[in-house]
């Protein structure tokens, strides 16, 4: 079966029209079957118990004192402590249980007789189980004596502070703050377990898992898991089918001339995008250091191998966890931006032989721009989480979201960043964008950078007053959508470029690879985002959409695999091919890619998998496996392509490079494989048990078996700093062997540019 590119670009362009017409819709339906806020809440006698208003200021709580990044709502966010929703529907049930008990059998619940005991689940569970009709919410006076409980609750775990959750003093700066974030707490609580009108399950599609409250999984989420594993068969055997039988050619060295690294000239801009590589790497050794000390905080909860003995003061006031998180989300996606950054202005001259005029100067003016805003999001997140900043918390120091952390003003930083890159970039490719069509190589690249900035825009679509269930809407679609969206589309066609500037492909035959796997990309990550709606308030109609999209999303990852494959064999055919560390790292990238993002992704997102799985640490092994292993190792395979290029090749020396890359690639094995997924499937057996609250409670992360598992990953995660130093290291040392620059190099002297300007 041949394609022309002609034909895949108009498919291309049908599927975003589709995306765009189901996306668009979902953001409408978001809108009105998002749960209510009500006006009041009001007890039996019609008193208020919460405004609406303090609703919406829990939420502001919430966001500003970065509880996100210390447990999760709606199972989203960190895991180190209780998910809010799963934690307020637990003590609300535990509470209206006692005070059942009292009323009736005037005795605490634990001591009654187990058929008593029996009559008060059922009382609790007739409570929970009502239907909203519109206006205020009516408490029984069960229920008001339970929310008033909660409150007295978190006030004492998070403004007084809990080092045994550690959770530091002060964590929320004053008891009505804290009394708020239960009110909004509650608040998920309610509609978790209330069934919206007409229907038979509550808002969240009855999540959290809890048996007490009469939540349990829905028929939809086992029918739709059943369907998903027939379309995982027939998704997988498609994509094989697919790769074999469209013709699309292998990268190969024969017939061709693969260029020495001493044949190509080296331009004032590629030094200055260059400059991007130990700014990177700066941060990327932050996060692996602040990755550690997260791990070992799951371990001793406020203390770091007895230092506060040592100085009297526990490290969990002076740096907690919900800020560590937040710097070591920001500084992975940082790290790996900047690298792509650099990496998307390096490549064009290698392409074009063209060198606009002062591009070196922008470009050192683009990285300065990317300090300026990294220095400014990581410190204005401490000092907005320290109420430093007042009412501006959220536009100057953090936002308080997993992913965009940032305040808003950091947010447009990046955002016009982003832009800057794409300008220079087109500064770049306007010779090869002139004659190409617009569905041509360099055109993919723009797609590809510019997708990535047009989801971030997404994330302006609300503020801290917006309904939790529309927030987290428009917050997976930046973060989602950029995972296995934009960032698989910028694999393919970044990686495709590297090809032919390598001459391993024609331009052309590249532009039809990376066309094909951009189209499987965007037809099913793009709505597969849907997967993420299915316990946060949304609709139930995102369970069938979510469950065939999240499937068929295993189709390009096939196809990134199978291409990882090919071109290991191209690297390996040629027994002198010179790039072969950069290949090692694009190898590694793809298989990491199906094993994190493909494997492990499928697997937790069945539907009834989900269900009790969401948010527990196999999404952590999920996560990491994926962002580092795929995203990342991309970054440091062009970084390792980018240096061989600009040093004297007679001073060209890759063992430390190797070594980082064994060091990674185990250490990310043990962690995922050794730790990180046991403990997930322990979380998930005690869920199964129990109930969800169960498998997130610090009771479960203190059982001898986990705490084993936790220092289990000591190894991997040693492994992983130890290679990033080591990355560090060589860094310092190539930066004194790097070639001069050409001062005015021309078309002539880039060896490269025959797989550009010939034709197939």
């Amino acid at each position: 079966m041949r394609l022309t590119r002609k034909t895949i670009a108009k498919v291309i362009a049908v599927a975003f029209v589709f995306n765009l017409v189901v996306m668009g819709g979902g953001a409408w339906f978001a809108y009105q079957e998002a749960p209510p806020i009500p006006d009041q809440v009001v007890g039996p006698d019609g008193e208020t118990v919460v405004t609406d208003q303090e609703i919406r200021d829990g939420k502001k709580a919430f966001q500003k004192h970065g509880l996100m990044n210390h447990g999760s709502i709606l199972g989203n966010g960190a895991y180190y402590g209780e998910d809010y929703t799963a934690d307020a529907l637990a003590l609300k049930t535990q509470y209206m249980r006692s005070y059942y008990a009292q009323e009736r059998y005037g005795a605490a619940y634990d001591s009654l007789p187990t058929g008593e005991r029996a009559a008060v689940d059922e009382v609790v569970k007739q409570d929970l189980d009502g239907e909203y009709g519109g206006g205020d919410i009516e408490y029984s006076a069960a229920e008001l004596y339970a929310h008033e409980q909660v409150r007295e609750e978190y006030v004492e775990r998070y403004h007084e502070g809990s080092h045994e959750r550690g959770v530091p003093e002060g964590m929320i700066d004053s008891e009505e703050d804290a009394r708020q974030f239960a009110d909004f707490a509650m608040w998920t609580a309610w509609f978790s377990h209330t069934d919206r009108p007409g229907g038979d399950h509550s808002y969240t599609n009855e999540w959290p898992y809890a048996p007490g409250a009469g939540n349990d999984a829905t028929a939809a989420a086992m029918t739709w898991s059943v369907i998903a594993m027939v379309l995982l068969v027939a998704g997988a055997g498609f994509g094989i089918w697919l790769y074999r039988s469209v013709r699309l050619p292998e990268p190969s060295a024969d017939g061709l001339s693969v260029p020495e690294p001493g044949d190509v000239s080296v331009f004032p801009s590629q030094r200055s995008a260059l400059r991007f590589v130990p700014v990177a790497a700066g941060l990327f050794l932050a996060q692996v250091l602040l990755g550690g000390l997260l791990a070992h905080f799951y371990i001793e909860r406020a203390g770091f191998f007895g230092i506060e003995e040592v100085f009297g003061v526990h490290i969990l006031q002076i740096l907690p966890f919900s800020i560590a998180k937040t710097w070591h989300i920001d500084l992975g996606i940082l790290w790996i931006a900047a690298t792509w950054l650099g990496a998307g202005l390096y490549l064009p001259p290698l392409l074009t032989g063209h060198e606009p005029k002062n591009q070196s100067t922008y470009i050192d003016g683009l990285l300065a721009a990317v300090v300026v805003v990294t220095v400014g999001g990581l410190g204005g997140i401490w000092l907005g989480a320290n109420g430093y900043l007042g009412d501006l918390w959220w536009l100057l120091g953090n936002e308080g979201l997993e992913y965009l952390e940032v305040g808003k003003v950091w947010q447009f930083g990046l955002l016009a960043g982003f832009g800057t890159w794409a300008v220079l970039a087109i500064r770049g490719l306007k010779p090869l964008l002139d004659r190409e069509p617009v569905y041509g190589l360099a055109h993919m690249i723009l797609y590809a950078g510019g997708s990535i900035a047009l989801l971030f825009t997404a994330g302006f679509f609300f503020t801290p007053e917006t309904n939790i269930a529309v927030t987290e809407f428009w917050r997976w679609w930046v973060v989602h959508m950029w995972v296995e969206g934009a960032f698989e589309f910028f694999i393919v066609a970044i990686v495709g470029l590297t090809l032919v500037s390598m001459n391993l492909l024609r331009r052309r035959s590249a532009e039809k690879a990376v066309m094909l796997q951009a189209l499987l990309v965007m037809s099913t990550g793009v709505i597969g985002v849907s997967h993420h709606y299915w316990w946060v308030g949304m609709p139930d109609m995102w369970v069938p959409i979510g469950s065939v999209f999240s499937t068929l999303e295993l189709i390009p990852l096939v196809f990134i695999l199978y291409e990882a494959l090919g071109q290991y064999g191209a690297m390996t055919e040629s027994g002198d091919f010179p790039y072969k560390i950069p290949f090692m790292f694009i190898v590694a990238s793809g298989v990491w890619n199906f094993v994190g993002a493909g494997v492990l992704g499928f697997f937790i997102n069945l539907p009834l998998i989900n269900y009790y799985e969401h948010g527990t640490y196999l999404t952590v092994g999920h996560a990491h496996a994926a962002m580092f292993g795929a995203f990342g190792f991309l970054a440091l395979g062009m970084v390792s392509y980018m240096l061989q290029l600009s040093i004297e090749p007679e001073r060209w020396d890759g063992s430390w490079l190797r070594a980082s890359f064994w060091c990674w690639n185990v250490g990310l094995g043990l962690m995922v494989f050794v730790s990180v997924l046991p403990v997930g499937f322990l979380q998930l057996e005690a869920i199964f048990t129990g109930s969800y609250a169960a498998g997130r409670s610090l009771a479960f992360y203190n059982q001898p078996i986990v705490q084993t598992l936790f220092w289990a990953r000591l190894p991997g995660d040693t492994l992983i700093i130890l290679g990033t130093a080591i990355y560090a290291a060589d860094l310092v040392r190539k930066r004194f062997v790097l070639r001069v620059s050409e001062d005015d190099p021309d078309v002539e002297d880039m060896a490269v540019a025959e797989g550009v300007l010939s034709d197939d």
